[in-house]
């Protein structure tokens, strides 16, 4: 039975993009938000909350479902890891299934009108084929595309398919929807378009319940690439418009309160502030209709950072999250439990009263029980991570990491010389994002055990220590016991199919602990050059190879539009 609208809370999911909590004052961050600051004083503050994945896609897969990425049946996943019988590897490899086991559709059959705005970065060309063919398809914009009419309606085009998708996913309503990172020649970022559908959303549905997964592009990229996007106002994830909605602070108003508050303008704190603007604009809309009291926002980026595709705490699956509900969460309560971003769908399913399938499959909990006074006797006492090849457990003082690369990753890493060993050690085979957790001595080893109140950054590795082995040894049972539920192989800890134990890349590992990697840059020291008998050769970098197919793209446009023009002449 569905209860009245008046006795179930409105919802609304403000997901960001790459944020750590010093980029929030209220977590202690030198920088400007008030909007942010005045939710956790009305609100509620977690300060041990994770997301279980630390780059967009599978975070946003467990925010949309309430399940590991690492447990998705979708048809994309399937075909790059395959069945149970193989070890999973979750990266940007999942995708939203058919079957529509998802919040928005599972809380629009309980009765609510559920929303989307903003990034997905979720779709599937495997598991919804007739999306990719005929006269309405997906568009694949070459990113080397010129800006104008015809790259702006590609945009546009691309940005109303997103709107089709989504419904056929059993959400009520969407717009203003970024497919995936926003790109060339349109990358900078909007938060006023997006905030404008948000808020046309929230006023459509005032008379609730309404559900809303709110999705800012901010703040990926570079910090400067934020300041510079507020000089570009008229790109959106439509391509360029005529005009920019006046539905927050206009920025050059913003950059000026930036100033007076003794912050540099062109600094990290133009986008923070310009985001937390945003969440600002939804606040006082959800007051302006008299509905934020029985309205809960939650605040939370998707991963954070400095350490994202890794396994670590700090600044990768750590983040900052605050929750405001005026009716249901009294004011100023702080959380240090344990929670993850797989808990907010079964939260939102309880106050929803909202029954899922038998067949839907959820791992986290719901967070109600901590909403009264930020703990309970019965919460649990670890958490379980997931990023490609690795896996962790964390307690509130441990966190323990296990690197298991499978059979066919472990041939490769083998085979790779030097320079190209970083790519292919990378938990996601990825240089660039894949690597930034290499920044800390124990990224590669296949057995890490951290101290987190001792050693917050994560730097100094006890897995090997003789006094630690009785810890080792539980957080190793903890990390079984998850790796049972999930159902796949893993090394040592679940053997079979593709999984393979450690010991065998021990030489490798501790030749890529001697290299120099800056993002997508790996320099071979010539001392370890001489002592390996190697030359310098060519990396597992793509970049090349991209570039190369994009002036190759570039050059056939070129003449293809050359034939026509010779067409018309002739004519």
């Amino acid at each position: 039975m569905i209860a009245t609208a008046a006795e179930r809370p409105n919802i609304i999911i403000f997901l960001i993009d790459d944020q750590n909590p010093s980029s929030i004052a209220a977590f202690g961050g030198d920088t400007y938000t008030p909007n942010l600051d005045r939710m956790a004083e009305e609100g509620m503050k977690f300060t041990r909350a994770y997301v279980s994945s630390s780059v967009c896609t599978p975070s946003r897969y467990s925010f949309l479902t309430g399940r590991f990425a690492g447990n998705s049946h979708s048809k994309l996943y399937l075909d790059e890891v395959g069945g149970k019988e193989n070890q999973g590897l979750p990266g940007f490899n999942v995708a939203l299934e058919r079957d529509k086991m998802n919040v928005g559709n599972v809380l629009r059959e309980a009765g609510y009108t559920t929303g989307f705005v903003g990034k997905f970065h979720l779709t599937s060309e495997l598991d919804f084929p007739e999306f990719y063919k005929g006269k309405d398809k997906w568009i694949d914009i070459p990113k080397d595309a010129n800006p104008g009419p015809e790259a702006s309606a590609q945009f546009a085009h691309n940005e109303r398919w997103m709107r089709h998708y989504l419904k056929e996913l059993g959400f009520s309503w969407a717009k203003n929807v970024y497919p995936e990172n926003s790109h060339s020649p349109y990358s900078q970022h909007n938060p006023e378009w997006t905030t404008v559908a948000a808020l046309e959303f929230i006023e459509e549905n005032k008379d609730g319940p309404f559900y809303l997964h709110l999705c800012s592009t901010l703040l990926h990229g570079p910090d400067k690439s934020w300041r510079k996007s507020m000089d570009h106002p008229l790109i959106t994830g439509e391509g360029e418009v005529e005009s920019l909605p006046e539905v927050m602070t206009p920025r050059a108003e913003l950059l000026k309160t930036i100033t007076e508050r003794g912050f540099d303008p062109d600094s990290h704190v133009a986008g923070e502030a310009w985001i937390d603007d945003s969440l600002g604009a939804v606040m006082r809309k959800l007051a302006e209709l008299g509905i934020d009291d029985n309205t809960l926002v939650i605040f939370a980026p998707d991963h954070g950072r400095d350490g994202k595709a890794s396994v670590f705490s700090l600044g990768a699956a750590q983040v900052p999250m605050i929750m405001r509900w005026p009716k249901g969460i009294p004011a100023g309560q702080v959380c240090d439990e344990l929670v993850q971003n797989i808990d907010l769908v079964p939260t939102f399913f309880e106050l929803g009263e909202a029954e899922k399938p038998e067949s839907y499959r959820i791992d986290g909990q719901s967070l109600s029980p901590l909403f009264k006074n930020g703990t309970d006797a019965d919460w649990r006492d670890h958490l379980y991570l997931e990023m490609g090849a690795a896996r962790a457990t964390v307690t509130k003082d441990w966190s323990y990491i296990a690197v298991r690369h499978t059979k066919e990753q472990i041939a490769a890493i083998q085979k790779a010389t030097p320079q190209n060993l970083p790519k292919a050690m990378s938990y996601i085979g990825r240089l660039g994002i894949g690597v930034r957790g290499a920044d800390r001595p124990g990224f590669f080893d296949e057995d890490q055990l951290y101290h987190l109140e001792k050693d917050p950054k994560e730097m100094k590795n006890l897995a090997g220590k003789k006094a630690q082995a009785t810890r080792l040894k539980e957080m190793r049972y903890l990390m079984q016991q998850d790796l049972e539920a999930i159902g796949r192989p893993f090394g040592e800890f679940i053997p079979g199919g593709n999984a393979a134990e450690p010991g065998q890349i021990d030489k490798q590992i501790g030749i890529v602990k001697q290299l120099e990697i800056k993002g997508k840059t790996v320099t071979v020291p010539e001392t370890l050059k001489k002592e390996l008998g190697v030359t310098d050769g060519p990396t597992l970098d793509d970049k090349p190879k991209r570039k190369a197919e994009r002036e190759a793209r570039k050059k056939a446009r070129e003449e293809a539009k050359s034939n026509n023009q010779s067409d018309i002449e002739v004519r």
